[in-house]
Parts: structure tokens; sequence; C-alpha cells
């Protein structure tokens, strides 16, 4: 057939070729689509690094970017910790680990079990992480976690009694690089330490109004710009707090943090969003899925920002404190984010906070604990018609086993 439409356009003229302009047309609409997809795919990362002993630690690396971030990484041979709110024993996280140490040929993925919407779990594993000694290597900690409410959603609030989106967003940034400062700053100093914070362009439409982060806004994008506002002022002040740090070895700061803008992908969050969390909205969703598949990034193209802070040589030297996206540097639209003043108001709030909440939870877990106890004391040791009851912390001898035949 295409010898026969060749010989034909070179007999005859190309122009009265049968079906010549539906190839054309269809040709351009290819090629439209395909130069689209190449302008909203953004940049693609080109720096290597080897990766071989970073020990690098990921939150939200189960999904989304976070997931093809540490698929990248433990290609090259890094040691992945994931904090993760699952239980180690978890089906899906057991699963998604083994799957990852098959694909990248790397055993080094290890997980620990860390609920972000929870100040005191934060706490529990950032102290003994600290407490190691001596201080565990840490090469490098990206911040992927985030939860972003519908946008015609209320916002959610955590056990803590704070907003979803402030709790995880932010507040558990603060305070796990709060409690792990002085293991940052206890790395070697020829080890290139790097800390990535994740943001969106919604902080240009942020407010820090930081007294209604204790109640669900009725506005999910409002709280969601908010939070992001807040970390990237607070990227820019713990740069600040790690170049203030005096090394006992008079060596200069090796720890630097970047704030990174991913742009817009097709990430389960991005999905939930625009869904509304609701199954009409999920079928929308999926009716109108080639338009999200044209405009919006995979999470493999959103993870190109990380990686090549994670990964190129020029951002292991020099000065931190700097926003990358689509593969370069940009300033932040919103200057303030890098004022003292709002920085330090940001700061002591958030400090305030914390210690707050971690003193109201120390008391309920208290009390909680004083009521099991009370309740294990009270219960009997016989039912009411004299049969036995088995004590909690004993097993009953099953028909068979060796604790009944060692009875009989």
């Amino acid at each position: 057939m295409p010898i026969d439409l060749l010989a034909e356009g070179y007999g005859r003229k190309l122009l009265s070729s049968p079906h010549i302009w539906t190839v054309v047309q269809a040709a351009a609409a290819i090629g439209v689509v395909a130069l689209l997809k190449f302008y909203f795919g953004g940049a693609r990362c080109r720096s290597e690094r080897v990766m071989h002993g970073k020990v690098v630690m990921v939150t939200g690396g189960t999904s989304g970017i976070g997931a093809a971030i540490v698929q990248e990484l433990a290609t090259r041979g890094a040691q992945i910790i994931l904090l993760t709110h699952h239980a180690p024993t978890d089906p899906f996280l057991v699963d998604y680990i083994e799957d990852v140490r098959t694909i990248t040929n790397n055993e080094l993925i290890y997980a620990e079990q860390v609920d972000l919407s929870s100040l005191h779990s934060i706490r529990l594993f950032a102290t003994k992480w600290v407490d190691n000694a001596p201080p565990r290597r840490l090469d490098m900690i990206i911040l992927c976690a985030n939860i972003m409410t519908p946008w015609f959603g209320t916002s959610q609030k955590t056990l803590d009694g704070l907003e979803a989106e402030w709790a995880i967003n932010y507040l558990s940034t603060f305070h796990l690089l709060s409690i792990l400062s002085p293991a940052i700053r206890a790395q070697p100093p020829d080890r290139d330490v790097r800390i990535l914070f994740s943001t969106c362009s919604s902080y240009i439409g942020g407010k820090l109004e930081l007294q209604h982060t204790e109640s669900a806004s009725k506005s999910g994008s409002t709280s969601y710009a908010r939070s992001k506002l807040a970390v990237m002022t607070f990227a820019y002040a713990f740069q600040k707090h790690l170049d203030s740090y005096k090394r006992p070895d008079k060596q200069v700061n090796n720890a630097r943090a970047f704030i990174i803008d991913p742009g817009f992908c097709r990430t389960p969050g991005t999905r939930r969003w625009l869904s509304g969390g609701l199954i009409w909205g999920l079928f929308l969703y999926l009716i109108t899925w080639p338009v999200w598949w044209l405009i919006l990034k995979s999470p493999t193209q959103g993870a190109q920002n990380y990686l090549l802070a994670a990964m190129d040589a020029e951002y292991g030297r020099g000065a931190g404190g700097k926003m990358i996206k689509e593969c370069r540097e940009y300033e932040p639209l919103r200057p303030e984010v890098k004022h003292e003043e709002v920085a330090k108001k940001l700061w002591e709030f958030s400090e305030k906070q914390i210690e707050q909440l971690e003193k109201e939870g120390a008391v309920k877990r208290a009390l909680a604990k004083k009521e099991t106890e009370k309740n294990e004391k009270n219960v009997p040791d016989s039912a009411a018609d004299g049969t036995p009851v088995p004590s909690a912390g004993k097993k009953e001898a099953t028909a068979g086993s060796r604790r009944s035949r060692k009875a009989k």
C-alpha cells in the first residue's frame, strides 16, 4: 500500500493523491498533542550522582512523587528510610518495600512507623534517632508528605486538634527537623547534607493566619495555601538556623535546605482534590482523564526537580536556601517568606503550639493509661456461674497442644 501511494503520488501529483489531506490533518493533530505534552511535561534532570552509601530519609515515599523519587534514588544505590504511618507488619507496606527492592535491585530499603498527624509519634521517632551514639549517618531528608482537602470540602482535624493541612504539611516538618537538628549539624564536614522541602504555587495566595490553625477551615484550598506558605517561610529560616551554628571543628556549615515546586502532577492527592473524594467525582475524572493526562505531569516528571536538588553537584557547595522549579532556580513571588520578623513570629508560634499540644497529649495518655489499668483490675476472676475466666496475659490450652498434654 505505501509503495502504491508513493508511485501514484509520483506519477500524478502529491496533492491529487487520495486521502492526502486526511493524512496531513492527522499528522498535524498528533504533532500539536505531542508538542503540548512535551511542554506540560516540564524540564528533566540531567544530573548524575553516585548515591551508594548515602542515607536518605523520605516522608510520603509510598505514593505519587515520593514513590518516584524513592525508586530513582534506590536504583542509584541509596539507602532509603521511609517514614510512614503504616505499621511495619502492614501487608501493603511489606509488599511495597519488597517490590521496590526487586525493581531497584537494592535491599537497603527500610521503613519506620511515624504518624505525621501525631506530634507524640514524631517525637518518639526523632528522639530515638538523635539519642544514638555515635550520631547516625544522614545525608538527605526529602519531605514529600502532603495532604490536600477536596476543593469544596472542609478541612479535617487531627487527634491533636489541629487542622490537617497545617499539622501534616507544615507542623510535622517543623517538629521533625527541630528535633533532628543536632543530628544534622553533627554530620562530618566532608558530608553533603541536603534537606528538600515541598511547596506548591498555591502559596502565592496563602495568608499566615496562625490563630485559625486549631480549627477546621471551611475551605481546604485556603488551609492548603497557608500550610505551603508556612513551609517556605520555615525553610528559609531553617537554613539561617543551620548557618548560625558554630561547629566544634571550626568548619563551615555543610547542610543546605532547598524548596522544591514540582508543578501540577497526576498524584493521588490531586486526583482526590479534582474528584472531591466522591464516587461521581471520580467517574467525572475518569471521563476527562485525557485532558489531565495532557496538562498534568506524571509523578516521575514531577520528581525531576527533587532529583536535581538531590544529585546536582552545584547544590552540594555554596549557600543553601534556594527555590527550584522546572529544574531552575526561582525567586519566591512572596518576598515576605524571607523576612526575619515573619519567620521569627512563625517559629515562636509553632514552638508554643507544639509545647501546649504535647502537654495536653501527655495528660490524655496518662488518663487513658490509668483507665486501662483500672479496667484490668476490675476484671472478675470467674463468671457468675463459676466458670473461670482466662487471664488476659495467659493463653488458653487448646486440645492437642503441648500445654494441654502437660496439664494432664
